[in-house]
């Protein structure tokens, strides 16, 4: 009777930790804890347009080039480590989805950016690697120091056309639905003025901002599972989900079949 009692006692023990683990790590990193499972609705991350550059290269079995150029959620502040920012879980995501494909993902993000300076680099950390697909990480560094949005749809049509010069594919990622995003006054009309520039230059949005509100909103998911302390950044288990959703995103839009006009036929009158 005495062993089972001890029985009893070390698998209520072995449930508590498995409910809640705690995992010592550097710097401002998040612990590992129990997270809630990871909601990507495909019909809210889908890409309006196919990735046409990068459909060609994988149906020629030529590698591919992404680059992601953004600020700290690009470079990955939150994260426990370099592993486990988006870029890196993407490029993971889209082995599952091209297993027999050469994908290569690069980090160009740095934190504290805002678009005017990530357009003074844009030769260097974007033109310069030759991509077939620029993921641009945008907005939330305007709206987080309260400055005026008045010019950034300028800034953003001229980063677009730098990267349609190279003939790459390019998606959007507006800012992070977290609480020190989302108490600024400027926040929704920083993420209305990207949706509305990525319309009107008829390039695709991934809308991480919906994407995570959808998470506390009709999830019910607390912040804390998906923002880091600081109430700013992302942590692990947000960089993974969000990286699930844009690889997904992404092998719908380069394996959707593209109608052309051409195939149009007419007949009888």
């Amino acid at each position: 009777m005495q062993n089972q009692n001890i029985s009893r006692r070390l698998a209520s023990v072995g449930a508590a930790l498995l409910v809640v683990l705690l995992t010592p790590l550097p710097g401002n990193a998040e612990p590992q804890v129990a997270r809630a499972a990871c909601d990507v609705p495909g019909k809210l991350i889908r890409l309006v347009h196919p990735l046409t550059r990068v459909s060609e290269k994988l149906k020629e079995g030529l590698p591919v080039t992404i680059v992601a150029i953004g600020s700290s959620s690009t470079a990955g502040a939150g994260a426990s480590s370099p592993a486990a920012t988006y870029p890196s879980r993407l490029a993971v995501e889209l082995r599952r989805e091209f297993p027999d494909r050469t994908i290569k993902v690069i980090n160009r993000g740095i934190g504290g950016e805002e678009i005017a300076d990530m357009l003074k680099r844009f030769d260097r950390a974007v033109v310069a690697a030759k991509p077939d697909l620029v993921l641009w990480q945008l907005g939330t560094n305007a709206v987080v120091r309260n400055h005026r949005l008045a010019g950034h749809s300028a800034l953003i049509d001229e980063g677009l056309a730098r990267i349609r010069a190279v003939g790459a594919d390019v998606v959007l990622i507006d800012p992070q639905y977290a609480p020190k995003v989302i108490k600024k006054p400027d926040a929704e009309r920083m993420v209305e003025l990207i949706a509305a520039t990525a319309k009107e230059q008829d390039v695709d949005l991934f809308p991480r901002f919906q994407l995570m509100r959808r998470w506390r909103e009709h999830d019910h998911i607390a912040f804390d599972t998906f923002v880091s302390r600081d109430g700013l950044h992302m942590n692990d288990w947000s960089y993974a989900c969000m990286a699930k959703g844009l690889g997904q995103a992404i092998a719908e839009a380069v394996n959707r079949p593209v109608v052309s006009a051409k195939t149009s036929v007419h007949v009888g009158r």
